[in-house]
């Protein structure tokens, strides 16, 4: 088994402050991209809007979320041990590698199996556990009505 990524937040507002301070990274970043782009003043103002710069904080945090990568009989073995969380599970259970976040705040592992791509196992299974575990708890933030699908959009 192997662990790519560093964040895995025990509690909600631990999530949340990783969250909030995502957000000056993500305004940088769309800040430096749109130079790069060479957008005007006007130009920035028009394109660089609110959605955008929460569209890269959502993609910041996600990609720093922890991920397990290991064997179908790996992950079987890490559910047994943890019979309290709920297992959501994407792909087939006939494949032989799986890759896996759980958040113990929310008692919920989300899974994503795969047999050779593991990179795209990765980022589906990144973009998911954000949509499904984070998302629903920071409706106070902008992002509110985004859904798994813009994600999945976003990413392609």
């Amino acid at each position: 088994m192997e662990t790519e990524g560093s964040l895995e937040p025990e509690s909600e507002s631990a999530a949340e402050a990783a969250f909030e301070s995502a957000g000056p990274t993500a305004q940088s970043v769309v800040r430096e991209v749109a130079k790069a782009m060479e957008f005007d003043r006007e130009e920035y103002r028009e394109r660089v809007t609110g959605d955008v710069v929460e569209t890269a904080r959502n993609v910041l945090f996600a990609e720093r979320l922890a991920v397990t990568v290991g064997a179908r009989e790996e992950f079987d073995a890490w559910c047994e041990d943890h019979p309290e969380y709920e297992v959501t599970e994407l792909g087939s259970p006939s494949v032989e590698r799986v890759a896996w976040h759980a958040a113990p705040f929310a008692g919920e592992v989300v899974a994503a199996t795969f047999q050779n791509e593991r990179e795209a196992a990765v980022g589906t299974l990144r973009r998911r556990a954000f949509a499904r575990l984070y998302r629903p708890r920071f409706q106070g933030s902008d992002d509110a009505g985004e859904n798994e699908a813009t994600d999945d959009a976003r990413s392609a």
